[in-house]
C-alpha cells in the first residue's frame, strides 16, 4: 500500500500508515501483559518459539516507542479580502392602493443602488463596525461583549438555512443595552433611524455569526433617495444579509455557469435573512422590499389576508425598460393617503370598489403583455400598450384623490415633450413619479426637460427598470478607464468609497453599470430563464 497520512489516530498523534492506526485504535492490537496499546503508543513484539505473551512470562523482544506527533507549522487563515454588495431599489409601477384592499399589484428593481464596502479587520481588532455616512451613522461594538451566549441557547441559536418568521422579543431585549449609546448626540428622530439600522443588524449579526467572527467594518452609500418609497432600508438589509453569508461561506457563486434553479436558492438565503433585517424594524413587513432587492426584475404579490404572508410570483424574465423617476420633493404621508381611500371607499362602496377591481386588472394584463414571447423592449409597439396600461392605472389613482400638484406638473411636461407614459408610485401625494420611455428619444428632449424640472425644484434620475438584484464584487477591484486598469483594474479602498462626494462620483467609482453596459468585477445570480 502506498505510504498515506492518517489523521484519525489517538491522542492526537500522527501516524505514517494504515496499519499504525489500525494498532492504536485497537483494531489489529496486540495485547501486552492483559492491556492493549490504546494509549498512543507504537508496540513491537518479536517472540520466540517458546515465549508466551500472556503466560506470565516476557516476548524475547518488546519494544514500546511513542508515535511521534507530525510537527507542522498551523497554517494561518488570510484575511478576507475586501469586497462589495449591490442591491437595487424598487418602484410599484402598478397596482397601489388596491393591494391595500387585497388586489395584485407589480413591483419591480430599479437601477438605483446601495453599496457596501466589507472590510475584514486584523486578528486584534475585535470591534465591528456600521458606517453610514450619508445618514451620519458611524458606530462600533466590541465583538466579545455581545450578548453570544443567549443567540446560542438550544431552541435560539439559528443557522444560515433557518427559515426565521418571527422575531424573538427576548433577543431583542438582549440587544437593548447595546443600542443605548448609539447617535447619542443626535436628535431624537434621527437616533431612532440609527438605532434600528443597528438594532436590526445586530440581531442579524448575532444570529448567524459567532464570537469567533472575525473584526470588520461595513460601510454603506446609497444613491436611492430617502424617504421616497424605493425601499432604501431594503436594499440595506439584502446588502447586510448577503455579506454576511458571503463571509460565512454559506453561498455557492454568482458565476456565469450556475443553473437558473441554483441561483434562485442563493438568492432565497439572502433574502430570508434581509426579511428578518425587515422585520426587527417594522414588524409585519409585506417582504415586498426585500424580495425584489434581492432577486431583482419583478413580482406580482397580493395580501388577501392580514394574518398571512403576502402571495409573491417572481416575474423571473421581466425585461429591462427606460425608466425616468422624478422627485417631486414632496413630503408624503402613506398612512395619510391609505386612510383617504379607505375613507372614500367606505362612504361610496360599490364605486370605489369597482375602481380597486379595475386597478387590479390593469395589473393583470400588464403581467401578461411583459410575460408574452414577443415582447420587445426595442418596439414602440410593445412599449407602448404598457404605457397605456400606466396611464390608465394612473388616471384611476387620481379619481380615488391621491395624486398631487406635482405629480401632474411632471405629467404635463413629459407629455409636452412626448417622451413617454407617467404615473405616480407608491402611495401619492407627493412623492415620485415614473415615466416608461419610447425609444430613441431624442438626447436634447431629455436635456430639456431635465432643466425644466431641475428649474421647478424637482430630482430627475435616469434609471432602469426591472434591474439586477443583489451582485457582489470579490475583491472590490474595477476597472474604471484610468491607469490602474492596465495592472487588473482599481482597487476600491474605503478611502476612495468615501471620497465620493455625489451619486455620480459613486457610481462612476463602484457603479455595477457603465457606458458598455456591466462592467467588470460584478457578479449577479442570474435567476432569468435560460433556453
Amino acid at each position: 500500500m502506498a505510504e498515506q497520512e492518517i489523521t484519525n489516530g489517538v491522542n492526537g498523534f500522527h501516524f505514517e500508515s494504515e496499519q499504525d492506526a489500525q494498532h492504536i485504535n485497537g483494531e489489529a492490537s496486540e495485547t501486552v501483559n492483559g492491556s492493549t496499546n490504546g494509549n498512543g503508543l507504537r508496540v513491537t513484539i518479536q517472540e520466540s518459539a517458546s515465549s508466551s505473551v500472556n503466560g506470565g512470562s516476557s516476548p524475547t523482544n518488546c519494544t514500546i516507542t511513542p508515535i511521534r506527533k507530525k510537527m507542522e507549522r498551523k497554517k494561518s487563515s488570510p484575511m478576507m479580502p475586501t469586497f462589495m454588495v449591490s442591491a437595487p431599489g424598487k418602484v410599484i409601477v402598478f397596482g397601489e392602493h388596491a393591494v391595500v384592499h387585497g388586489k395584485a399589484a407589480i413591483a419591480a428593481a430599479i437601477s438605483l443602488r446601495s453599496y457596501l464596502l466589507v472590510n475584514t479587520l486584523s486578528k486584534s481588532k475585535r470591534t465591528v463596525t456600521l458606517k453610514f455616512p450619508d445618514i451620519d451613522f458611524n458606530h462600533s461594538w466590541n465583538i466579545d461583549e455581545l450578548p453570544w451566549k443567549i443567540f446560542q441557547q438550544p431552541g435560539k441559536k439559528k443557522y444560515y438555512y433557518s427559515l426565521v418568521t418571527e422575531i424573538d422579543q427576548e433577543l431583542v431585549d438582549a440587544v437593548q443595552p447595546f443600542l443605548a449609546d448609539v447617535s447619542i448626540d443626535k436628535p431624537a428622530d434621527i437616533r431612532k433611524v440609527h438605532q434600528n439600522s443597528a438594532g436590526s443588524f445586530l440581531y442579524m449579526f448575532l444570529s448567524l455569526g459567532s464570537q469567533s467572527f472575525p473584526g470588520c467594518q461595513y460601510t454603506l452609500r446609497s444613491t436611492i433617495p430617502i424617504g421616497a418609497g424605493l425601499g432604501s432600508s431594503a436594499t440595506i438589509a439584502v446588502c447586510l444579509s448577503a455579506a454576511l453569508l458571503l463571509q460565512l461561506r454559506t453561498l455557492s457563486g454568482p458565476h456565469p455557469d450556475q443553473p437558473p434553479e441554483e441561483a434562485r436558492l442563493q438568492i432565497e438565503r439572502i433574502n430570508r435573512w434581509a426579511f428578518v433585517y425587515e422585520m426587527f424594524i417594522h414588524g409585519n413587513p409585506s417582504g415586498v422590499d426585500n424580495t425584489v432587492s434581492t432577486q431583482g426584475k419583478a413580482v406580482v404579490f397580493q395580501r388577501t389576508d392580514y394574518n398571512q404572508p403576502p402571495s409573491v410570483r417572481p416575474l423571473w424574465d421581466f425585461p429591462k425598460l427606460p425608466l425616468l423617476l422624478v422627485d417631486t420633493r414632496t413630503a408624503k404621508s402613506t398612512a395619510h393617503e391609505v386612510a383617504k381611500v379607505a375613507t372614500l371607499k367606505k362612504k361610496h362602496p360599490q364605486l370605489v370598489g369597482t375602481i380597486l377591481t379595475a386597478i387590479d386588472e390593469v395589473t393583470h394584463s400588464s403581467a401578461q403583455l411583459i410575460e408574452e414571447q414577443g415582447f420587445d423592449t426595442q418596439d414602440e409597439e410593445s412599449l407602448s400598450k404598457v404605457g397605456e396600461m400606466m396611464t390608465i392605472n394612473h388616471g384611476l389613482l387620481v379619481s380615488l384623490g391621491v395624486s398631487h400638484p406635482r405629480l401632474e406638473r411632471v405629467r404635463e411636461l413629459v407629455d409636452h415633450e412626448g417622451i413617454g407614459w407617467t404615473k405616480l408610485t407608491g402611495a401619492g401625494g407627493g412623492g415620485c413619479s415614473i415615466t416608461l420611455l419610447r425609444p430613441n428619444v431624442p438626447r436634447e428632449k431629455l436635456d430639456k426637460l431635465e432643466k425644466q424640472l431641475d428649474e421647478e425644484g424637482y430630482s430627475k434620475f435616469e434609471t432602469t427598470l426591472g434591474s439586477d438584484g443583489v451582485g457582489v464584487l470579490w475583491p472590490a477591484v474595477l476597472k474604471n478607464g484610468m491607469d490602474e486598469d492596465e495592472e487588473g483594474g482599481m482597487e476600491i479602498d474605503l478611502e476612495k468609497f468615501l471620497s465620493a462626494d455625489s451619486n455620480e462620483a459613486l457610481e462612476k467609482l463602484v457603479g455595477v453599470h457603465g457606458d458598455r453596459g456591466e462592467r467588470e468585477g460584478w457578479k449577479f445570480w442570474r435567476v432569468e430563464n435560460r433556453d
